[in-house]
């Protein structure tokens, strides 16, 4: 059940963003925010999607300077490595 409801929820969304959805009805409108909505259970998903939204955001800015220093530290890594095999070749 509650994969139904997040699916509806993705749904809707996806379709709230389309351009040509809002463009059917009147043209002075704009797309509800989630204060706007009545129903209490849909601000709720709403405010739960965009928090994870977020959250996903941030992750992978986390993720990207992790990928970072992991790089630098590994061309670190191989310098000493190479450094240590040149010594025992000679």
């Amino acid at each position: 059940m509650k994969h139904l409801i997040a699916v509806a929820a993705a749904a809707s969304l996806a379709l709230a963003s389309v351009p040509g959805v809002w463009a059917q009805g009147a043209s002075g409108t704009t797309a509800p925010s989630a204060a706007d909505h009545p129903d209490e259970i849909v601000k709720m998903h709403q405010q739960v999607a965009a928090a994870n939204r977020e959250y996903d955001r941030e992750v992978a800015a986390a993720k990207k300077v992790f990928d970072h220093k992991k790089s630098d530290a590994k061309k670190k890594r191989d310098v000493a490595v190479a450094a240590a095999r040149q010594g025992v070749d000679q």
